[in-house]
């Protein structure tokens, strides 16, 4: 965190010096010589950090560095502050304004000629650690491979839910497919992966099929001649003979020369154990010959696209967590040497469980340090498992390893993991708001070609690749939509991360916080507990109340935080706009999202660094002129949603009106949603073409009058991914064709209204990959015009289409994932001509009352890779012609060929209808069958015969 810090201090500095050319030479000299002090520092912590757990002075040093980093950048913002907060015209004031300057250039140069970070640099002897660097590597090895070690020869007995994937991996192995073929075990540290590895690599089948062997310990630190003279000396001493001579002093040229030309003519199995990056795989794979013998070349990472690239062939296998079933067998071998758990610790057993979600060598080290402590020590351990991997020795191995992963991150990296400890146990972050926040608090900045958010993207992309943060839930285009952190790896970083503060209010309690505090997190319980918070140093605020608050008049914004940048009071029970915020200059992210509040105050205007205002899901629907003074405004969310129910209305979604002068905001990316109606409808649509740098834009209540105006705006907005327009009422027709040149990055399209044709463009759109029309009322069939869009994953026809029949043409929708037909009233029967649809996975069918399930399954039996049928408020008739119960007089001869044929695949299929204030979901089991048939006597009426 140190190292972050500093670097965040370095480019604060620069760009203050370079704004600040007037100021007093002293001052002006004072911060060079700290920045240049800094940009020393910086490299060696770039070693440190790593280290800083198996040395206490050099903690001790690296904390202090934080700390003075922290201080002067506290400096530099208390001055901008200041300095921000004289407001006023005229002689007078100009005359107050320089006084104030001067008094603030003062106070600025006192207080930096006051900050010291020499002495530290003497102290603790830092420049000689880092010329032993290479020394200190060697002996951090030495402790990790002993570690690796021990899972090597860990009994056969004490495995738990290796048995599968074993049995995979071998099968994989000995496929005789001819070639050379690769696969990576993928997943974080401490889950099984050289273990398992170990137990294919061992296999009597294994070892009989190849006919030469080699296991090779890779590592961080690994040079490639060593990891060739081990293969070497391996592959010799399998078959009794000596290495080459002269192997010692030979370069990796000639190395790889000896290991191709022996493995030349032979089958052989090569496991790389603990492979970091790619490029330990690149320096040996020429000397991998790719014969016809069929070799294989297994690989344990914790990164998973490492190995997909070095070899044509190749396969990740992500190495799933135990089961619950498989954790608690494990857990009671550990923790009760055996035996069975006594009654009286299962609760507590089972919550200490649960954090460590199926990772064996988490339930092997924790539970063997339970098993020595008495039932008081368990409750204390589970309370405060972050202190104990900070504190106890039983734990530091486990704390090491879960740490190689975070030691091994870029800086920027490190920050962004860290930062997730803001967050509470077991909660899952939409991502989108999770970089906004990185970007608020300067984890991300912009690179050639590349915005921010896309580089927040990539940075979440790699912590999930590198096993560190968990996917939650994806988008049907392979978004990463929500995302989590290991509860241990949490409970890590909040013991490694010395500004971030997570505190649970108990009523009325006090809570003694270090005024240092930079970054915390509430679990708010209690009136007006933020009053007595005074922390000048804090730049981030997140409130995650719990359901058994509040009062509307609570004071969610303390007073003393004058230099908070990020303020995330989503969820909370707020009513009014808290008059604290206005005077937060330095504010760049504020979330109200989900809270009670209905207006904000012309004050808005005075937070000049805002980038994010999510007010979504708020009872805001009209925002002052003043939001135009935010030039730097990136993020604009102000909508909220209709009650969910079985017949959605047509306006689901309740944007805002703009206020003149939008189109000013000329930074803004996102802009969700603009109300086209109102008085001012066709002079909004026209200045959103002053918004170029839009990526996404939601309009609502569009009407035919202002389609020309947004459809002229759309054509200037050239970096647009997101589109979404709904008109007014399901009457009023929208001209989209009038648009001549729609934006060429164009990924998602929501369409909501009644449309004439649909526009002639829309075929042209190569990038799309949702397309969602909805009350289109199409009278002709779209899937002709669509079937080639060659990157679309779903498609949503909801209302869209008036005909009787829809067909697939052949080749058709070569991509599509995800297809929904909802509402179409006269839809009879569905067909393919020739092959469609070959990646489809999910269907959904709601509403479409007169479709004939026969079509359907003639359709069905087509979609090879179909997983998930679902069906919503469809005839009860409908649903029993797919279950197997009783139903075969339905299904005669050749349809009942196509159904088993379908079944036979196992796809999940589901049927839902509207009782009693909830959707009730109804699978194919006999029960969910008397049900619906149930539910049709109850009618009286006969099913019919088919």
């Amino acid at each position: 965190m140190a190292e972050s810090a500093v670097s965040f201090l370095i480019e604060k500095l620069a760009l203050f010096i370079e704004k600040e050319g007037n100021l007093w030479k002293g001052v002006c000299g004072e911060i060079e010589l700290i920045r240049d002090e800094f940009e020393r520092m910086k490299a060696f912590l770039e070693c440190a950090e790593s280290s800083e757990d198996d040395d206490p002075e050099l903690k001790v040093w690296v904390k202090q560095v934080r700390d003075v980093a922290y201080d002067v950048e506290d400096i530099l913002d208390e001055f901008t502050l200041n300095l921000a907060r004289d407001h006023g015209d005229g002689y007078l004031h100009k005359i107050k304004l320089s006084i104030n300057n001067l008094k603030a250039r003062q106070h600025l140069s006192s207080k930096i000629t006051d900050i010291n970070i020499g002495e530290g640099h003497r102290r603790y002897r830092f420049p000689s650690y880092c010329t032993e660097q290479s020394a200190s590597a060697s002996t951090r090895g030495t402790s990790w491979y002993d570690l690796r070690e021990d899972a090597l020869l860990v009994e056969e007995g004490e495995l738990v839910g290796i048995d599968k994937p074993r049995e995979e991996l071998i099968k994989w192995l000995v496929d005789e497919e001819p070639g050379l073929k690769a696969l990576s075990i993928f997943g974080m540290g401490g889950l099984g992966k050289t273990t398992l590895a170990k137990r294919v690599y061992d296999n009597r089948q294994v070892k009989a099929y190849f006919q030469s062997h080699a296991w090779i310990n890779v590592s961080q630190s690994y040079k490639i001649e060593d990891i060739l003279r081990d293969m070497i000396e391996q592959l010799h001493g399998e078959i009794g003979q000596p290495a080459p001579h002269g192997i010692e002093s030979a370069n990796s040229i000639r190395l790889k020369q000896i290991v191709k030309g022996f493995l030349q003519q032979k089958r052989y199995v090569i496991v790389l154990d603990d492979v970091w990056n790619s490029n330990a795989l690149e320096g040996i794979k020429y000397a991998m010959p790719n014969s016809s013998f069929c070799s294989r070349i297994l690989i344990t990472t914790r990164t998973a696209d490492v190995g997909t690239g070095s070899f044509n062939q190749s396969t990740v296998y992500k190495l799933e967590p135990l089961s619950l079933e498989e954790s608690w067998s494990l857990f009671c071998k550990k923790a009760f040497h055996g035996n069975s758990c006594p009654p009286h610790l299962e609760n507590l057993s089972r919550q200490i469980l649960k954090k460590c979600e199926g990772l064996p060598l988490a339930i092997v080290t924790i539970g063997g340090l339970l098993s020595t402590k008495d039932g008081q020590e368990w409750e204390m351990i589970s309370r405060s498992l972050a202190a104990e991997l900070e504190s106890n020795d039983r734990m530091q191995n486990f704390r090491k390893i879960l740490n190689l992963s975070y030691n091994d991150l870029r800086c920027n990296l490190k920050s962004c993991f860290l930062y997730l400890g803001v967050f509470p146990e077991d909660h899952v972050i939409e991502c989108m708001r999770l970089i906004r926040l990185w970007i608020a608090e300067g984890f991300v900045e912009e690179r050639e070609r590349m915005t921010r958010e896309e580089v927040g993207q990539r940075y979440l992309r790699e912590l999930i690749n590198r096993s560190l943060v968990q996917i939650a839930e994806t988008t049907i285009d392979g978004q990463i939509k929500s995302c989590r952190v290991h509860d241990l790896m949490r409970e890590s970083i909040l013991s490694k991360s010395r500004d971030i503060n997570f505190v649970s209010f108990a009523s009325e309690q006090k809570v003694e916080l270090h005024e240092k505090v930079r970054r915390l997190s509430i679990q708010y319980t209690c009136n007006n507990a933020l009053k007595q918070l005074n922390l000048p140093s804090l730049r981030s605020l997140l409130i995650f109340e719990s359901a058994t608050s509040s009062s509307s008049d609570e004071q969610f914004v303390p007073s003393g935080c004058p230099l908070l940048r990020v303020l995330d009071l989503g969820g909370s029970s707020l009513h009014k706009f808290p008059q604290e915020i206005p005077v937060l200059f330095h504010l760049k992210y504020l979330s109200l999202r989900g809270t009670k509040v209905s207006i904000i105050p012309r004050s808005i205007g005075k937070l000049q660094n805002l980038e994010t205002l999510d007010l979504k899901r708020t009872l805001v629907s009209e925002l002052p002129v003043e939001i135009t003074k935010l030039k730097k405004l990136r993020y604009l969310l102000v909508y909220s949603y209709a009650k969910i129910t079985p017949f959605q209305p047509f306006c689901d979604i309740m944007g805002f009106l703009a206020p003149q002068g939008i189109g000013a905001l000329a930074s803004l990316q996102k802009l969700c949603y603009v109300k086209a109606g109102g008085g001012r409808s066709k002079n909004t649509m026209q200045e959103l073409g002053e918004l170029c740098r839009l990526r996404r834009l939601g309009v609502t209540d569009l009407k035919t009058d202002d389609a020309k105006e947004l459809c002229h705006s759309i054509e200037k907005m050239t970096d647009l991914r997101s589109l979404n327009v709904t008109a007014e009422s399901e009457s009023e027709v929208i001209d989209l064709d009038l648009l001549a040149s729609p934006p060429p990055l164009l990924q998602r399209l929501y369409i909501k209204g009644c449309l004439k044709e649909l526009p002639h463009w829309l075929p042209l759109l190569n990038n799309l990959a949702i397309l969602r029309l909805r009350w289109s009322r199409l009278k002709s069939s779209p899937l002709i015009a669509l079937q080639n869009l060659p990157n679309l994953v779903k498609l949503d026809l909801t209302n869209a289409f008036d005909g009787e029949k829809l067909v697939f043409g052949d080749r058709g929708f070569p991509k599509l994932k995800t297809l929904i037909l909802e509402h179409l009233e006269n839809l009879r029967s569905v067909s393919m001509d020739g092959e469609v649809m070959p990646c489809l996975q999910t269907l959904i069918i709601r509403r479409c009352r007169q479709l004939d399930w026969r079509s359907l399954l003639v359709v069905t039996r087509g979609l090879t890779l179909l997983k998930y049928l679902r069906f919503r408020e469809m005839p009860e008739e409908f649903a029993l012609a797919f279950y197997p119960y009783g139903s075969n007089r339905m299904r005669k001869g050749i349809l009942q060929e196509y159904y088993e044929e379908v079944m036979g695949r196992n796809p999940e299929v589901y049927f839902s209808w509207w009782e009693e204030d909830q959707w009730v979901r109804y699978d194919l089991s006999l029960d969910c069958y008397n049900a619906i048939k149930g539910r049709v006597m109850n009618r009286v009426e006969v099913l019919p015969e088919v």
